[in-house]
């Protein structure tokens, strides 16, 4: 019986060579089989810097930014070492502090009251990605630590209401508040306010939280809204700021 011929074989074979020899044929005689494949990137468009993160960041008055040094932070899903920097944003309202990967640089010029931020490859896209991150991380602390936050929150439907009130017994530190809501339910639910946050309401149908982190306000809000999410039929549930949503026309049989 004898052996199927390959492909090469063949290919000396219609040349007239041995298959010791080397052939070299044009590029469109060439079987694709043969041909090297070339990658082609997804994208034909140039890496372009971030926007946000090449922007200046304006320091105002009664901030300050001390930045450290390099440290190795330890990261339970990895073996590989992390090199963390971290940055503490102190106001008249409070501090913060923000860590920072070791690829994203800094320039903090304390004369002009500005902030500049860099990566060392902008070829490398996790890179382009930190960087507008940290800067938006960055200037929201700037801003809660000078201004403060807000987020305020909408109750609809017969019979929301909420109050904030003190709870002794349930306090997890002394002087803590809770949000107090009817939404319907059996029972009220009671929300403890995290430690640095403020809250008021102004009208039953109203909650207004300040504070210094941005990211724990909106976190605290998304813990309130889950109770009642806005519904597309009646419109009833609790909005955050200038949430809306689409009414759909009722399902008739």
């Amino acid at each position: 019986m004898l052996a199927p011929r390959t492909g090469r074989q063949a290919l000396h074979r219609a040349v007239g060579t041995s298959p010791s020899q080397t052939v070299i044929l044009p590029g469109f005689l060439v079987p694709a089989a043969f041909q090297t494949p070339t990658r082609r990137n997804f994208s034909a468009t140039t890496a372009r810097p971030s926007k946000l993160g090449r922007t200046p960041l304006s320091i105002p008055p009664g901030v300050e930014l001390a930045i450290s040094d390099l440290f190795i932070k330890k990261d339970m899903t990895s073996y590989l070492k992390t090199y963390k920097r971290k940055i503490t944003v102190k106001g008249p309202l409070g501090q913060l502090e923000l860590e920072i990967p070791d690829y994203v640089n800094i320039e903090h010029d304390a004369a002009a009251k500005r902030v500049e931020l860099s990566v060392k490859d902008r070829d490398q896209r996790n890179q382009r990605e930190m960087w507008g991150t940290t800067w938006s991380y960055l200037n929201n602390y700037i801003m809660g630590v000078s201004e403060g936050h807000t987020a305020v929150l909408r109750l609809v439907g017969i019979g929301y209401r909420a109050t904030v009130e003190p709870r002794p017994k349930q306090e997890e530190y002394p002087g803590q508040q809770f949000v107090c809501l009817k939404l319907g339910f059996s029972h009220p639910v009671e929300l403890g306010l995290p430690k640095g946050m403020k809250a008021s309401a102004p009208q039953p149908t109203r909650v207004l939280l300040e504070g210094i982190d941005k990211e724990q306000i909106m976190q605290f809000a998304a813990n309130i809204r889950k109770w009642r999410v806005p519904e597309p039929y009646k419109g009833k549930g609790i909005f955050i700021n200038d949430e809306t949503i689409k009414l759909k026309q009722k399902k008739i049989k």
